[in-house]
């Protein structure tokens, strides 16, 4: 196994969790502009979890600075030095995540796909982003390809995560038209600001033991809970 792969912050653990709130990570392999949104919704102490981790496995991952500078602990797995063996990359990270005493994760840009085992140990308190209203377009460039696919209609989801690329039971998913003119970089923007408001409400929803398994399906027990539709057309149709 490599050595020195894992560089904790020199913050150290996070301070004790008040009753209550989840001790939260978040994942990330790069700005992370949806941590940027959980660190805020996460600011107010009535907001059910609490971010005591952000973990990146890129030590160049611009959202460290970005938890730094919010006083979050922050860690570096570097996956690059694990190549190979995605099992000790993984063992790695969930050193970390038992240092700090963590209770959900949060992915956020996170670049790894995880392994099964992995996944099946944090079921239930994994959650992701995706910008696309799955199962439509899983993985990359969904923007582009939502656009060639000529849909009237894309979005983004926050989803428990399961074995596969972009799986797992739905919390909840946000919608935006695509407009004529749309290019991936317009249709893209119009999605994130929809994951900003989409992903601290979700996990929310999750820390606060607002969502039950049926039949494999999410079920949520909260307003808004089913999504919204977002329709910035001065004249909507009925």
């Amino acid at each position: 196994m490599p050595a020195a792969v894992v560089q904790p912050a020199a913050t150290g653990s996070a301070a004790p969790n008040p009753p209550g709130r989840k001790r939260t990570a978040v994942l990330i392999s790069g700005r992370g502009s949806n941590l940027a949104a959980l660190l805020a919704a996460a600011a107010d102490p009535a907001y059910p979890a609490e971010i005591v981790l952000v973990l990146a496995n890129k030590g160049t991952a611009a959202g460290l600075a970005t938890a730094r500078a919010a006083g979050i602990p922050t860690a570096v797995v570097e996956s690059r030095a694990f190549k190979g063996d995605r099992a000790g990359f993984e063992a790695a990270m969930q050193a970390e995540l038992k240092r700090h005493d963590v209770e959900l994760i949060a992915l956020a840009g996170f670049m790894r796909v995880l392994t099964e085992d992995f996944v099946t140990r944090w079921f239930g308190r994994l959650v992701n982003i995706h910008p696309s209203l799955l199962p439509s377009f899983p993985g990359l460039e969904t923007h582009e390809r939502a656009l060639a696919a000529g849909v009237r209609l894309h979005g983004c989801t926050v989803h428990l995560v399961s074995p596969g690329v972009d799986e797992g039971p739905i919390l909840a998913q946000a919608a935006v038209p695509v407009l004529a003119g749309d290019d991936a970089e317009s249709l893209a923007a119009r999605v994130l600001a929809q994951e900003h408001r989409l992903y601290p409400a979700a996990l929310a929803w999750l820390a606060a033991g607002r969502v039950r398994l049926v039949a494999g399906r999410a079920m949520v027990d909260a307003d808004g809970a089913a999504g919204a539709l977002v329709n910035p057309l001065a004249n909507p149709l009925p």
